[in-house]
């Protein structure tokens, strides 16, 4: 029988030269196409609601200018139900490899899993922040037949008469739903919640003096605000927004209890938990970049949104903030979908 021989140190270089070669190609491999420098391959930015919403408008401004600068199609996916968690969950049940993300805002977030009995996942711990690129205020309105001229006059009114005073809303658990619970809880009364399937025919019924105000996305108020049909008393944000220069913020009213009010919603890109670190700071620069572009920016206030970048670690800070603030207002007002 022959012995085997000796490799010599020459052939043994080789072999180890080409399993390190074939180790960086498996690596490779294993990151998404988009990493690879390729440019056929496809990824996903699911949204958590139907087509034609802000989120969505948002998803496909992000997406065309994300497959301009990586090369690639970024598909944007709608899938709606449940508040948001059915498209969140199918983020968080993809693989970190899946070039899956999500277009997650602070509803879907943040709010959701108090706000929700039974998840069985928590967006706050499941799902790793990339990169957040805006922030919108809501409107608070009344009829502009309604005596009330301000926030100031809207408190002595809830004050005074209690869960008899009633407000509209979008439906149960939408940021207006949430607004007028951060409202009654800061004042420490009650109002009655009026939920209704979608923006319009809340604000139709508040036009038309059946429901005494309401929290709404900018756009939708603001049209009937013009048109003389509701009268705007603040804003929700910290600043005075841009559209709205003449339009007080909540915290501006002069009522000490409010001094602190802020009711918005932060827009993020989240990917699934386990998602490499290099995608991850890749794909936050590239958004970072879209989004300081002035067409993406005129997008957003097309839509009530103002510009809010920050890297994934200012966005997971964003996250644990709204989380911890929302936790309170849901468990004192006692909410639940």
């Amino acid at each position: 029988m022959n012995k085997p021989q000796p490799q010599s140190l020459g052939a043994m270089m080789k072999r180890r030269q080409w399993l390190q070669s074939a180790a960086g190609v498996a690596a490779c491999a294993a990151l998404p196409a988009w990493a690879q420098g390729r440019s056929s391959a496809s990824g996903r930015l699911v949204v958590p609601f139907a087509p034609g919403g802000g989120n969505d408008v948002f998803a496909r401004q992000l997406s065309h200018g994300l497959s301009e600068a990586f090369g690639y199609n970024m598909i944007v996916e709608n899938k709606p139900g449940a508040g948001g968690n059915l498209g969140t969950e199918m983020v968080v049940r993809a693989s970190p490899q899946s070039d899956t993300y999500l277009l997650g805002h602070t509803g879907t977030v943040s709010i959701n899993p108090a706000l929700y009995k039974g998840l069985k996942f928590n967006p706050t711990t499941d799902l790793q922040p990339v990169a957040m690129f805006a922030s919108s205020a809501l409107l608070l309105v009344v009829p502009a037949s309604s005596p009330i001229r301000n926030v100031a006059e809207l408190v002595k009114v809830l004050r005074e008469k209690g869960e008899a005073m009633n407000y509209a809303s979008s439906g149960s658990g939408s940021g207006g739903h949430l607004a007028g619970e951060m409202l009654t809880f800061m004042l420490g009364v009650k109002a009655t919640h009026v939920p209704y399937k979608g923006t319009a025919p809340s604000l139709n019924d508040v036009a038309g003096g059946l429901v005494d105000f309401s929290f709404s996305v900018i756009p939708a108020a603001q049209a009937l605000v013009k048109s003389g049909k509701l009268r705007a008393l603040a804003v929700t944000s910290l600043q005075r927004h841009a559209q709205l220069p003449d339009v007080p913020t909540v915290a501006e009213s002069g009522v000490e209890a409010l001094a602190k009010f802020e009711s918005t919603l932060t827009y993020g890109v989240l990917a699934p938990k386990g998602a490499a670190a290099n995608t991850v700071k890749k794909l936050s620069d590239e958004i970072l970049q879209v989004a300081a572009q002035s067409a993406f920016q005129s997008k957003l206030g097309v839509e009530g949104a103002v510009p809010l970048l920050g890297d994934a670690k200012a966005y997971a800070k964003k996250i644990q903030e709204e989380t911890r603030k929302w936790d309170a207002v849901i468990k004192a007002s006692g909410a639940s979908v």
